[in-house]
């Protein structure tokens, strides 16, 4: 792979206009996929999209559809911008029979979304990023993002780095900085790590890199200066590039550097050359395409012309995210059919299949994703899922990240006072009385 195929994409797509398909006919599954083919976050939009277009396309060739009702999929062109985020829901929320689920691909788009599909009876998954204390299912009935949360990756991220220290007793007196994103996105995990730096005596260092990212000169002066002991990143696009970039060139060591799952594609780590080798970035799956739902993709899609990109890069980090949304999300489809015995189910009733999901080790095999990512449960309480996140590494001569670390289990003493007491100030400010959930 190299720099010119992996930008290809988003220079085509600069000129692309949104893709709005004609409504569904009876009997079809209308699923909105608000995508960034276009803007500052293209080289790292397109890749998902991709990898979310693909599984629902192989469902209809390979399967035709999910239990025999066929997916019609719209894309609608966001460029990461939250207005035309909003918009992009507005205009195809009614399409078809109604739009079934909102994949949001940004934290800012989902936080204005959450009120107005709770209002509509859409559901929403945030699939690993948007508002964290949605993870209580009591008040936020209609969200869910699984399979962790941003509270969850930063308590996997410092359990990784007091095990590298020899023990969470070890993290007093060490300095950690945490460059982030100047945005909902990246302020998330703040609280966390400072609950954890009062819990386990390390210095909080806050490095804010305002949007889009290209300049951070100061930023990394700064920890040159500073020489914190570990640091932590909550970037996207092309801050994620910059940050590598300027890291290596203070010679920063780049196995002390982690990222959020969102720090952790090709895209981030190849413009630094040998420079990146050895950065790391939690995990909520496996990298590449050695699965054999990617064999079957390159099977019935690209070996067809029917694929959503291109061929060599099936298989890439956020390929992989999208492609894991789209499995988590059919599934979801599928249990509300089996729920209330329907080919054709309502957004209601698929909020039920998000609910009532359970995506057994088994059933990962079945989905030919074995040893990809872990089992969920989703309950009336927990829309989050089990909140682990393992540890990737990038292996610059080989181009590849490997997972290198365990996957952590969230640290719920940390998280849930915090779930609580955010996602009951919503509810005061919203009036919304939680669910019992017995």
């Amino acid at each position: 792979m190299n720099l010119r195929k992996l930008f290809a994409g988003a220079a085509v797509a600069a000129v692309a206009l949104p893709v709005i398909a004609v409504s569904a006919p009876a009997g079809e599954l209308t699923i909105p996929s608000l995508v960034y083919r276009t803007g500052p976050y293209a080289p790292n939009g397109i890749p998902f999209a991709n990898g979310y277009a693909d599984y629902w396309n192989l469902l209809n060739e390979r399967d035709g559809g999910i239990e025999g009702s066929k997916i019609n999929l719209i894309e609608c062109e966001t460029a990461y911008n939250t207005q035309q985020g909003v918009e992009c829901y507005e205009s195809t929320k009614g399409e078809g029979a109604g739009a079934l689920v909102y994949q949001p691909l940004s934290t800012g788009i989902t936080y204005q979304l959450i009120p107005k599909a709770s209002a509509d009876k859409i559901p929403v998954f945030s699939m690993g990023y948007g508002r964290t204390s949605a993870a209580n299912g009591k008040v936020f009935e209609w969200i869910f993002n699984f399979p962790a949360t941003y509270w969850d990756g930063a308590t996997a991220i410092v359990q990784y780095i007091g095990d590298r220290e020899g023990g969470m007793d070890k993290l007093k007196g060490k300095k950690l900085a945490l460059v982030y994103h100047n945005s909902a996105y990246g302020k998330e995990p703040i609280r966390t790590l400072e609950v954890m730096a009062e819990k386990y005596g390390y210095e909080l260092m806050l490095l804010p890199v305002d949007h889009p990212g290209q300049e951070q000169k100061a930023t990394w002066l700064q920890v040159r200066r500073e020489r914190p002991d570990w640091v932590m990143m909550w970037g996207w696009g092309v801050m994620n590039q910059v940050a590598i970039k300027e890291a290596a060139s203070i010679r920063y060591p780049m196995d002390r550097f982690i990222g959020v799952w969102w720090s952790a594609s090709e895209n981030d780590v190849l413009p630094a050359g040998a420079g990146a080798d050895g950065y790391l970035a939690a995990a909520v799956h496996a990298p590449g395409a050695d699965f054999p739902v990617h064999a079957d993709i390159l099977k019935h899609l690209y070996d067809k012309n029917k694929g959503a990109g291109e061929r060599d890069r099936v298989g890439e980090v956020l390929y992989n995210r999208g492609l894991a949304a789209a499995m988590w999300t059919s599934e979801a489809i599928r249990t509300a059919m089996k729920m209330h015995n329907t080919k054709d189910p309502t957004a209601a009733q698929v909020r039920d299949g998000f609910e009532n999901l359970k995506v057994s080790e088994a059933r990962l095999k079945e989905l030919g994703l074995e040893g990809f990512t872990y089992g969920i449960e989703i309950s009336c309480a927990n829309h989050s899922g089990p909140g682990r996140a393992a540890i990737q590494q990038w292996d610059a001569k080989a181009k590849k990240w490997s997972i290198v670390s365990k996957f952590y289990d969230r640290m719920p003493e940390i998280t849930g006072p915090l779930i609580e007491a955010d996602s009951s100030a919503y509810a005061k400010e919203n009036n919304i009385t939680a669910r019992s959930c017995n």
